[in-house]
């Protein structure tokens, strides 16, 4: 028994220890996938707005 763990843990604390303890996988998925879209937005944006505008001088 660990330290977290009470006597009296049903089997469905058990479960939820566990998934608490494996982290937020799927929250940094998310995030992670919204930032790859921010960045390929900006990448898009950045090649067919900015660049056919030319250099200023």
């Amino acid at each position: 028994m660990t330290e977290h763990e009470t006597p009296h843990a049903t089997d469905e604390d058990k479960r939820v220890d566990d998934i608490i303890r494996s982290g937020p996988r799927g929250a940094l998925a998310v995030a992670g996938i919204a930032v790859a879209i921010v960045i390929a937005m900006w990448f898009l944006f950045y090649f067919f707005a900015f660049l056919p505008r030319g250099v200023i001088h």
